[in-house]
């Protein structure tokens, strides 16, 4: 099998954002007035669901992917329910960020920076993040959150041991949850690192 990559994962920072970013996003974000019914319709599932006042700008990239209207319903039925899913907040954003890291999505992990600390995630720990599972300093539980993440964009399944340890302190409906999460923000880190949706800042945490 792969092997996961359960230390640190180094690579040129500059340059996967030159890949990822410059000269981007590869469509512009659509006017509000633009958007069709259908998109509106998403547009008011997603204040609603998010609590954005209609003051608020909707964000960027939900302006560009707003482009097909029914991927977008698609991609945030699912995001809604991860959202409010059964995975702690601060497991979910540990597993996002490691996601972001190994797939070098600035989008997805700069975004994700500020939601971690949001739900208790601290700078020491996003260190340990990019260090990964194998970091000294993590609880039995927090490895296994992040080992599950390494070992299912290496190898597209979980290993009986990361199983095991994951399900002592989950339910069944956190553990059917978990892959399903993984594979959402590996799809949004996919389509925001080829539409060079424009991040707020790169690799960086402080």
């Amino acid at each position: 099998m792969p092997e996961p990559i359960t230390g640190p994962y180094d690579f040129d920072a500059a340059a996967r954002m030159a890949q990822t970013v410059a000269n981007g996003p590869r469509y512009a974000p659509l006017r509000l007035e633009d958007v069709g019914p259908e998109g509106m319709e998403q547009v008011q599932v997603i204040r609603a669901a998010f609590s954005i006042p209609d003051s608020r700008p909707f964000p960027d990239v939900s302006l560009i992917t707003l482009r097909h209207p029914g991927m977008f319903k698609g991609q945030m039925v699912l995001g809604i329910e991860l959202a409010k899913g059964l995975i702690p907040a601060r497991d979910r954003e540990l597993a996002v960020l490691r996601i972001a890291w190994l797939t070098r999505a600035p989008f997805e992990w700069s975004e994700h920076v500020d939601i971690g600390k949001a739900f208790g995630v601290t700078g020491e720990e996003i260190e340990r993040v990019i260090a990964g599972s194998s970091a000294a300093g993590w609880s039995a539980h927090e490895a296994a959150v992040l080992r599950g993440v390494e070992e299912l964009l290496a190898d597209h399944c979980l290993s009986d041991a990361t199983w095991d340890s994951l399900a002592r302190t989950w339910d069944e409906k956190q553990m059917l949850e978990f892959p399903m999460l993984v594979g959402s923000y590996l799809m949004t880190a996919l389509q925001q690192n080829s539409l060079k949706i424009q991040p707020k800042g790169g690799f960086d945490y402080r």
